[in-house]
């Protein structure tokens, strides 16, 4: 099983790798991102879901904030009605949270906490492009600039800290196109709700047996970063190398003031079109369909909860693109601002709208995972970027956001 394994990991991150090219160079401050599943060691192929969730690749525009512990055991208890187990579900995940002190743990990871409890800002200076001299707190606390530079840090990178929670159940299309018809309720539910229903329903009743569909249910937290728990990390826990304090380091580690919230949930579907992998074995077409799973609900949230919304950087003027498409879950229509990016005379970063720019339903990117593989076979060349229409003057560097 072992090597099973190792070979669907390389497997898994071949393909990952051909999927999240960097779109470019441009500095801006992304999102950061720690994303955790829900083990059910029962399931067939648990073990090859656990790798390959937790060897994918984060999409570029986020920052990798991620820990030690990626899973999370699935609740069960036949007592309980579907409600109360998922209500109950989310109380085990809570409890992660608190026994763990994850929400802590990313507070020490952003300020690169050592075994003596000293802090350093070199890690927001990294992911913010900021001088690190202007981040050293000491200077920070008596210079208006350096105050307003450390809040910028926190509203821009700390504040922006994710954590999403997924829960995985996988149907195998044999069993889709059974229950499709007799017209059962769940799946027919799922042909009426999924993006492409009618393509994913036709698809399970030719393949039968082969190949995957997966409900991703999905919880988003939000890292709580406000100004009174700042100024409490700040004047009660900060500590760096040169001033090392034990009573600090243990104000820090018995501090319960770190939290997480809750921001919503959000139920994903996505299915592999098995007819272009019939080569590839059940274990395969499992890890697949887990990575595209991950990316098809990330898209979701993103569309549902405009906290969660991604900025992103255009990748030309001329054509006006970016690299970003069906993963993100671009669709026909879809408007987005576009921003500049501007530092205010405090040193503030600011942005300020340059105009509206929409889809064009004509030439949206297929970047979904494994997409790269099907061009191939077909002999298709792609073009690996989405164009837009409704704007000129615009040019690679500026920033682009879903507004709808």
């Amino acid at each position: 099983m072992k090597k099973v394994l190792l070979g669907l990991l390389a497997f898994v991150s071949v393909f990952n790798s051909y999927c999240q090219e960097k779109p470019t160079e441009v500095v801006y401050r992304r999102s950061s991102l720690f994303t955790l599943m829900v083990t059910d060691e029962s399931r067939q192929f648990a073990n090859v879901i656990e790798e390959a969730f937790t060897t994918a690749v984060l999409p570029d525009k986020f920052n990798d904030h991620t820990l030690n512990g990626r899973t999370i055991p699935k609740v069960y208890d036949e007592a309980l009605s579907k409600k109360e187990l998922n209500a109950a579900q989310l109380t085990a995940i809570n409890d992660h949270f608190t026994t763990n002190d994850v929400a802590k743990a990313m507070v020490a990871k952003w300020f690169n906490r050592d075994d003596q409890g000293a802090f350093n800002m070199d890690l927001i200076s990294e992911r913010g492009s900021y001088n690190a001299t202007d981040l050293d707190v000491k200077i920070a606390q008596n210079s208006e600039r350096g105050l307003a530079t450390l809040a910028d840090a926190g509203e821009e990178l700390i504040k922006t800290t994710f954590v999403v929670i997924n829960d995985f159940k996988y149907i195998s299309k044999e069993e889709v196109a059974d229950k499709a018809k007799k017209g059962l309720g769940a799946v027919s539910g799922l042909m009426k709700k999924s993006r492409g229903g009618s393509k994913l329903a036709s698809g399970a009743l030719d393949v039968a047996g082969k190949g995957y569909v997966i409900k991703t249910t999905s919880h988003l937290y939000k890292l709580v970063w406000n100004e009174e728990t700042a100024a409490i990390f700040y004047n009660d826990h900060w500590i760096d190398s040169s001033s090392i304090d034990p009573a600090r380091k243990k104000a820090f580690e018995d501090s319960d003031i770190f939290k997480l919230e809750l921001i919503g949930t959000e139920v994903a579907w996505a299915d592999l079109q098995s007819t272009k992998f019939t080569k590839k074995s059940d274990a395969e077409l499992v890890a697949v369909a887990t990575v595209k799973a991950t990316d098809a609900v990330i898209a979701k949230l993103q569309r549902k909860y405009e906290v969660f919304r991604t900025k992103t950087p255009l990748l030309s003027g001329d054509p006006l693109s970016a690299k970003i498409g069906l993963k993100e879950g671009l669709e026909a229509g879809d408007k987005y601002e576009v921003l500049e990016q501007i530092i205010d005379k405090n040193g503030k970063t600011v942005y300020e709208r340059q105009g509206v720019i929409k889809v064009d339903k004509k030439q949206i990117w297929d970047n979904r995972f494994m997409a790269g593989e099907e061009a191939e076979e077909s002999g298709e060349t792609v073009k690996e970027y989405t164009q837009f229409k409704g704007g000129k003057n615009y040019y690679s560097g500026m920033l682009i956001r879903q507004i709808n």
